[in-house]
Formats: C-alpha cells, sequence, structure tokens
C-alpha cells in the first residue's frame, strides 16, 4: 500500500465513525420510542432499549444518556420542527375567515399528525417524572399561545363572537392534543375526518354570521 493510500484511509476513520455513531444513536432513540409507546415510560428499561436497539448498556448511555435523556432529545427534535412557524405564517396571509381557520386547522393536524407518538409518550412520563411534566407544561403553553395568534388574525380578518382569550381557549378545546387523540386514537377516525370536522367546529364556534350589507368591524367583538 503506498503511502497516500495509507493517508487517504486514515482520513476517512473518523468519517466512518461518526457516520457509525449517528446509525447507533438513530437505532437507539427508534428503539426507546417503541418500547415507550409499547410498555410505557415507567415500564421500559434501559436494557430493554439496548437489547431492542441491538447494542450493549454501557453504548446507550454513551450515545444518548439514560431514559431521561432519551426522552428529552425526542421532545427536542420534535420541537424543533418548524412547522409551527409555517403554520403561523400561513394564518397571516389568509384574509378570509374560513381560509384562516382552514390553514390554522391544516398546520396543526399535521403537526398532531407528525408527534402524536411522543405526545402520547410524554403524558405517560408526566406520571413519574417531573422533568417531563415540566416539558409538557412548556409545551401545552407554547401551543396556546401559537393558538391565540390565530385567534388575534382571525379577529383582523372577522369580527369574533367572543373575546380573545375566550376564543383561544375554544381554540385549545377544539384543536389541542386530546381532541385529535379522541377522534383518531380513541374513536378511529382518519385524520382526514378529524381535521374536517374539527374545522367546521371552530368556524361554527367563532365566526360571526355578517348581515348583507353590514359594515364589518373586526376588532369589534374583541373590544
Amino acid at each position: 500500500m503506498s503511502a497516500e493510500m495509507a493517508r487517504a484511509r486514515r482520513a476517512h476513520r473518523p468519517v466512518r465513525r461518526a457516520r457509525a455513531a449517528s446509525q447507533t444513536r438513530a437505532a437507539i432513540l427508534a428503539a426507546a420510542m417503541r418500547l415507550f409507546l409499547e410498555r410505557g415510560y415507567g415500564g421500559a428499561t434501559v436494557s430493554d432499549i439496548a437489547k431492542e436497539a441491538g447494542t450493549a448498556i454501557p453504548t446507550v448511555y454513551a450515545s444518548a444518556g439514560g431514559k431521561a435523556a432519551i426522552l428529552a432529545t425526542l421532545i427536542a427534535d420534535a420541537q424543533g420542527d418548524p412547522i409551527v412557524e409555517d403554520t403561523l405564517a400561513a394564518v397571516r396571509e389568509r384574509t378570509d375567515p374560513g381560509e384562516v381557520i382552514r390553514a390554522a386547522v391544516r398546520g396543526v393536524r399535521t403537526d398532531n399528525e407528525r408527534y402524536h407518538d411522543i405526545v402520547r409518550v410524554m403524558v405517560t412520563a408526566a406520571s413519574v417524572d417531573e422533568s417531563v411534566a415540566a416539558s409538557l407544561v412548556a409545551s401545552d403553553r407554547e401551543y396556546r399561545t401559537a393558538l391565540g395568534e390565530v385567534a388575534v388574525r382571525l379577529g383582523e380578518v372577522h369580527p369574533l363572537t367572543v373575546s380573545l382569550a375566550r376564543a383561544t381557549d375554544i381554540l385549545w378545546f377544539y384543536l389541542g392534543h386530546q381532541a385529535w387523540h379522541i377522534c383518531v386514537a380513541e374513536q378511529g377516525w382518519s385524520w382526514d375526518e378529524a381535521e374536517a370536522w374539527l374545522a367546521a367546529q371552530v368556524v361554527a364556534a367563532l365566526v360571526a354570521p355578517v348581515s348583507p350589507g353590514a359594515p364589518v368591524s373586526p376588532r369589534a367583538a374583541n373590544g
């Protein structure tokens, strides 16, 4: 082997090691998610995760940490998705109240469909892990804040039937995690069916009918 070839092989070793480490970590996170869903957060051990991922217990700790660290990583990955900002940007572009609501519901549906599993894991883990409970509270607070921005935009384009604070409460009732879980996981609806029905409920609850020829005062109901 020439000296040049030897140098090339040595140069590629760190790349191969980094790729292997990344693949191992991904396998551990995927295995942990499967077990958290099947057995609950409290029912899955690091030993179980190592076995499911086809690796050793020390490798789990070295690559992803213990259970709390693994779950924190899964939560952080979900929270890093730009879907919320993309949804709010779409909402701000709409000028028709029905379109505002449909854009909001479509984005919220996408977020819930994409991360339904991790939310369920968080809910079950919150009962046994205070840090997860705190993360869930913070996540729900951010969720409601985003829905509040939807309510503001809706009030800008059409008179609301209630105050902005109450409108946010109603949006949380119809579009929060629990509503999607009930419709899809508990009742067996498709995500499309849930999206259509929930959007219709939000329209009925928040969009006031305007008489033909009557002046529209978008902020009148928000006083």
